[in-house]
């Protein structure tokens, strides 16, 4: 979602953090460049551990367990729900440990602090202005949030039509919620993408849920005022605040995602001439000859972008099961840096991760204003990730905006068939 996740660049820039849109805020320039390290990690012990960021007042908790791989050496999953996210990247260098988060230009950094205890920073590299957020984790810890005080607890489930707001800036959302006894899984749906997997809890009326998947800490508090309304706060890393307000509607729904970005009047090409990853001096063109005749599927994302790797995760496969049918795909990357060596580094680098067979190019910066202006036949880019269809003639015949990741459930299998059925509908064509 996201403007950018998972987790609103461009619908709503005044947000200090959007997920689905993928975007931070700091005025802290300590952390500036990675920490060289070396050699092995040695503080990580084996078990389940239960880590807070402390932040704006608030603690944002996340699980995550060490394992050891068949050379004896530390793996990371975290674990957000049903999700959990391999991290192996991980070196050691005096009493300091370093655990890089995955495709993201972020890590956590630690040192002992006592037997089966942690302390750093979650450090983010690749936000607008570096910055770093106190951590802390406890060896053996299972459980989210802290035992519930009372065993009676508010009912959350279901489907609530949402309200975000920060200062006089609104946006609207779904939220979608599973419990069982205390215990809360679920997520939020906006314009631009998902909140990717929240976990937590229910205490008395008081509901909690939070997720830390590297790129994003987010933290989500609400009281229940009658059994179908909620109105709560949103904490997004080091500085992001919201406040929203829900009713309970099962038939809660956002605006068309296919309706909100459209061609230029006159416009129904992309004519785009962008850098590949691969090769500073190759280009990718949709009227390269690769491309002809076939449909092509071009991916607006970041690599810094949670949602964006959602999608990733789902068009990497498809894309070898379904190459031969006559599609192709090209991602067209939009990075925190603007130089072409850091910039194809990162997305290289996703695209290791994601086993991404399709070729992919530096087309800009992060921002959408930047998205927007190097694709000048579209109106505007809402959002990361935003999926450009076009026909056999190269003609652009649908925009979606967002993606609802696998955190959303049902929501994301209706993505996966809307998009499978567009492309059955093209490849028909003659």
């Amino acid at each position: 979602m996201f403007v950018s996740a998972f987790p609103r660049l461009a619908v709503a820039a005044g947000l200090a953090l959007a997920v689905a849109a993928c975007q931070s805020s700091s005025t802290d320039k300590t952390a500036t460049t990675p920490e060289a390290t070396t050699g092995l990690a040695g503080p990580l012990r084996e078990g389940p551990w239960r880590a807070v960021l402390t932040t704006q007042g608030q603690q944002i908790p996340f699980l995550f367990e060490v394992e050891k791989d068949s050379a004896n050496q530390p793996i990371v999953v975290l674990r957000n729900g049903e999700e959990k996210l391999r991290l192996d990247e991980i070196t050691t260098a005096g009493d300091s440990t370093t655990i890089r988060l995955g495709a993201f230009d972020a890590a956590l950094v630690v040192r002992p602090d006592g037997n089966g205890q942690l302390k750093g920073s979650w450090v983010k590299y690749d936000a607008k202005e570096p910055y770093r957020v106190p951590l802390t984790a406890s060896l053996g810890g299972q459980q989210r949030f802290l035992p519930t005080t009372t065993t009676k607890a508010a009912d959350f489930n279901g489907t609530w039509s949402t309200t975000f707001k920060d200062g006089d800036k609104t946006y609207p959302a779904v939220g979608v919620f599973k419990q069982r006894g205390n215990e809360v899984t679920g997520t939020f749906l906006t314009n631009t993408g998902d909140y990717r997997y929240l976990a937590g809890q229910v205490n008395g009326d008081t509901l909690k849920v939070s997720t830390f998947d590297g790129s994003h800490g987010f933290l989500f508090t609400a009281t229940q005022p009658t059994d179908s309304t909620l109105t709560g706060d949103f904490y997004s890393g080091k500085a992001g605040h919201e406040t929203w307000t829900a009713v309970k509607d099962a038939n809660a729904q956002l605006p068309d995602a296919d309706g909100l970005a459209a061609m230029k009047p006159g416009e129904k090409k992309l004519t785009f001439q962008f850098p590949s990853i691969a090769d500073k001096n190759t280009t990718l063109s949709p009227t390269d000859p690769k491309y002809q005749g076939k449909v092509v599927v071009v991916q607006i994302l970041g690599s810094w972008c949670p949602n964006c790797m959602d999608e990733t995760n789902f068009l990497a496969p498809w894309y070898e099961q379904n190459k031969q049918r006559g599609v192709e795909v090209i991602g067209l990357g939009y990075e925190r840096s603007p130089e072409y060596a850091k910039a194809a580094e990162r997305l290289r680098k996703m695209k290791d991760r994601f086993n991404v067979g399709y070729d992919i190019a530096v087309a800009g910066t992060s921002t959408s204003a930047d998205a927007s202006k190097s694709l000048p036949q579209l109106s505007k880019v809402l959002a990361f990730p935003t999926t450009i269809f076009l026909d056999k003639k190269g003609e652009v015949r649908k925009i979606h905006t967002g993606f609802s990741g696998p955190g959303t459930g049902q929501y994301y299998d209706q993505e996966k068939a809307a998009f499978n059925k567009t492309i059955d509908e093209l490849l028909a064509e003659k």
